[in-house]
């Protein structure tokens, strides 16, 4: 049965193409007729025949005269629900939050734990405060802007908009926010300051990656540059400033130059760090600056401004630093 349903483009829909959004909105529909609807004018915008790469603009009307079977049934519950609606809440405004993800919590759904994760605990704690309304969103749905490993903890921006999504996720392409981790290494590291530079080949069977001198044709370059801030019992507290960003870089580097992670598993010393109470890895991205130097449109308010994680565990374990 056809039926004819119409859709208001919000500020969050525009900017989109028009086939993009459509597919997000019948996501049972099959592309060749998608196609042919545009054609046919069974899908207008505006009253009027549109082209596939049309890109939608706030308060647009897309009328769709297509069958009811392609619309996507809502579900009476939502699977974020299923996830806990508490997040460690590092800065928050209209736009964006910073979270401060601990250990353990995978960011996104993936096949060995879809109900609990980051992104499911933000977009549950937005629908309780009435700020992420899915029933009247189109398409989109609040989103995480970079991501870090289930075992590593720190700050994650989550955008509240498709506007400040567009502008964090470029900001970050563009290397204008700042991530700094705290970690505690085996030994002293010599000198106490350096930026270290090696190849970096990733195999992704075993998930894990090999460091070498030379390059190659099948390495990337990457470089790390490290601070020592306290050293005790042949332990070292160090800051890291990541100048490339590849899988599993902190723990490959710092190894490759004999100081492995304490609590890491893949390229450490688990066995004896687990004996010494170390069941995770100490690696923390812990402070985060945003430090644009181009337009940022409506986030050009958090230009210059730092947000810092004050708790991390081993810091304050270990060397008994709360404040940095």
């Amino acid at each position: 049965m056809n039926i004819i349903k119409s859709f208001v483009i919000t500020k969050n829909d525009a900017g989109q193409r028009i086939d993009k959004f459509i597919t997000k909105t019948c996501p049972k529909m099959p592309t060749s007729l998608l196609y042919k609807s545009l054609r046919t004018k069974n899908i207008k915008l505006n009253r009027k025949r549109a082209d596939i790469s049309t890109r939608l603009k706030e308060g647009d009307v897309v009328d769709m005269y297509v069958s009811d079977e392609f619309f996507e049934k809502k579900a009476p519950t939502y699977d974020f629900l299923s996830s806990p609606n508490r997040i460690d809440i590092v800065y928050e405004d209209e736009n964006i939050i910073l979270v401060d993800k601990k250990q353990g919590l995978l960011v996104h759904p993936d096949k060995g734990e879809y109900r609990d994760t980051l992104i499911g605990r933000i977009q549950h704690y937005l629908y309780e405060k009435g700020e992420y309304k899915p029933d009247v969103e189109n398409s989109f749905k609040p989103a995480l802007a970079n991501r870090i490993d289930r075992n590593t903890g720190g700050i994650v921006i989550a955008c509240k908009n498709a506007e400040a999504l567009r502008i964090i996720c470029q900001k970050i392409k563009d290397r204008e926010i700042d991530k700094r981790y705290l970690c505690i290494v085996h030994g002293i590291p010599k000198p106490k300051s350096a930026t270290l530079q090696g190849y970096l080949e990733k195999n992704e069977e075993k998930n894990k990656v090999y460091l070498s001198s030379k390059k190659t044709d099948n390495n990337r370059t990457i470089k790390t540059k490290y601070k020592t801030l306290s050293s005790k019992n042949q332990l070292s507290l160090l800051e890291i400033e990541l100048l490339t960003g590849r899988t599993h870089q902190i723990r490959a580097h710092m190894a490759s130059i004999g100081h492995p992670l304490v609590g890491d598993g893949k390229y450490g010393k688990l066995a004896d760090d687990k004996k010494a109470g170390f069941d995770k890895q100490a690696l923390y991205s812990y402070k985060i600056t945003f430090n644009f130097t181009s337009d940022a449109g409506m986030l050009e308010y958090l230009n210059g401004k730092t947000f810092t994680v004050k708790d991390v565990w081993f810091a304050r374990e270990v060397f008994g630093k709360t404040d940095f």
